[in-house]
């Protein structure tokens, strides 16, 4: 099987997207994360629904989790407001120069999918036809395409 017949359809976001119109999107479809593309629906990045939950925690609580224990739930409450007035881009970690962007080709086969994600350590590979994203493979549909060969 190749990587077009496993893709399915899936929501994307571009950088300038407000960054809670996206957590709304993740939270709403219970996505593991959310492909970033440019207005063409070209890759760009891939958002991990745990970089969004990231930004939501400030810094000093990151440095020092028993902090989290001490914050009033008024506190807890009003946490989601870090997203206001943020952009997709804002919540993007700096990439590294090595970092490889989860893109499989169309007629890539399972296993180089699989190897794909597994180097990249995403939980979806967006699958493109030329450079234009045609689709979504999440880890949940890879383990369903897998296991059924069982």
């Amino acid at each position: 099987m190749h990587a077009s017949q496993m893709a399915e359809d899936y929501p994307s976001v571009t950088k300038d997207s407000e960054a809670s119109a996206a957590a709304r999107l993740l939270a709403e479809h219970r996505l593991p994360g959310i492909v970033v593309t440019d207005a063409d629906r070209v890759p760009q990045a891939v958002l991990p629904a745990s970089q969004v939950v990231r930004f939501l925690v400030p810094g000093y609580v990151q440095d020092d989790p028993a902090l989290a224990g001490v914050l009033s739930e008024s506190m807890a409450d009003r946490v989601a407001e870090a997203l206001r007035g943020k952009t997709v881009g804002d919540l993007l970690p700096e990439s590294k120069p090595k970092t490889v962007l989860p893109v499989a080709r169309a007629d890539d086969t399972v296993i180089e999918v699989a190897a794909l994600m597994a180097r990249c350590r995403c939980p979806l590979i967006a699958v493109v036809d030329g450079t234009r994203m045609i689709g979504v493979i999440t880890a949940s549909r890879l383990l369903q395409v897998a296991l059924a060969a069982m």
